[in-house]
């Protein structure tokens, strides 16, 4: 099904102009957006991509990652073609930078796709694999379905989009990953197609909706990998967002068009751990290595193990309504 997208404004009769991403792209008859799914057609904005998923699923939370929100409960996870950036890196470039006609999709309405959540016992529905705001109608109208059965929504996002579309959605969003891919500009121009001050934006914009919010880092060998650009993330962190947002720092694999680069040495996705630990935030984890200690939830008052993972897998959970047992200390997420 064919959508009217909801961000958008007629430059003349037969060009309109994006309004969602910082793209704004400025589209004639025909053509479609750097995203691939949205097209001018007979000077309307359409998304392609409205009720045609290419990926469903069930995860566990922690998959997203998120470790202080809801933990251990399974979640909906959905998807469909496209994406706003062209990193280099992307591990699903065959679903978000392959052009949409190739694609194979499915047909599934927002209501199907909220029964789907309920047949499988899933309080939660995660918009994520490819990029959120691409199929940003499609998850406003699953999103309200969702609220109506009391169903928490979550995106996983590159956090690419503008400020009124991302305020809108806000309101029927509960929790969301953002990956900050760097805190360097000439990284997500080189790497990502992208810029990086939208994203930090849209970062503090959900904080002060009140999402609850979680952070991933891919730490790439010599794109992203200086001590210094590991410092003045956390340095950013602390000064917009506090020292208790969780930081999941994650190790590369060769990829898509990476595939000369090394992948991330456990000792160095350890080390900016540490970093990050000894500069004040209380919450920082490790992903796509085997490190205990990168997997549990410390209480960062007395230190005692609270959440213990093994990958996906909650071992033990020792939290007793958000608090540490042991001293009393709230732990920041969101719990029940």
């Amino acid at each position: 099904m064919e959508k009217e997208a909801l961000f958008y404004k007629k430059i003349s009769s037969k060009i309109v102009q994006c309004q969602l991403c910082p793209h704004f792209c400025t589209l004639n008859y025909g053509e479609k957006g750097k995203c691939g799914v949205r097209k001018n057609i007979n000077g309307k904005l359409i998304s392609l991509v409205y009720e045609k998923p290419c990926s469903l699923a069930i995860d566990p939370i922690e998959k997203k990652p998120l470790y202080h929100f809801l933990p251990g409960k399974k979640t909906l996870s959905i998807a469909t073609p496209g994406c706003n950036l062209r990193c280099k890196h992307c591990q699903n470039f065959e679903i978000s930078q392959m052009d949409f006609e190739k694609v194979i999709t499915f047909n599934m309405k927002p209501r199907d796709v909220v029964k789907q959540a309920i047949k499988n016992k899933s309080k939660i529905i995660s918009y994520t694999y490819t990029e959120p705001t691409i199929f940003y109608e499609y998850i406003l109208d699953i999103a309200k379905e969702a609220n109506k059965n009391h169903i928490r929504n979550v995106t996983v996002t590159n956090g690419f989009i503008n400020p009124s579309p991302l305020k809108q959605l806000c309101k029927y969003l509960d929790a969301s990953n953002i990956d900050i891919k760097s805190i360097n500009n000439d990284f997500y121009e080189v790497v990502c197609s992208a810029k990086l001050e939208p994203i930090l934006e849209a970062i503090k914009i959900m904080k002060q909706e009140g999402i609850w919010i979680e952070l991933t880092n891919l730490i790439i060998p010599g794109f992203n990998d200086s001590e210094k650009d590991i410092i003045s993330l956390i340095s950013w962190i602390k000064r917009n967002l506090g020292d208790e947002v969780p930081l999941h720092f994650s190790a590369f694999f060769p990829t898509n068009k990476m595939l000369n680069v090394p992948p991330t040495s456990p000792s160095f996705l350890i080390k900016a751990r540490e970093i990050a630990l000894s500069l004040g935030l209380k919450y920082v984890y490790t992903g796509n290595i085997r490190y205990e200690e990168g997997e549990t939830t410390y209480c960062p008052d007395c230190n005692k193990a609270l959440i213990i993972r093994k990958g996906y897998e909650i071992i033990k959970n020792n939290l007793k309504k958000g608090k540490c047992p042991y001293c009393g200390k709230n732990i920041a997420g969101v719990w029940e």
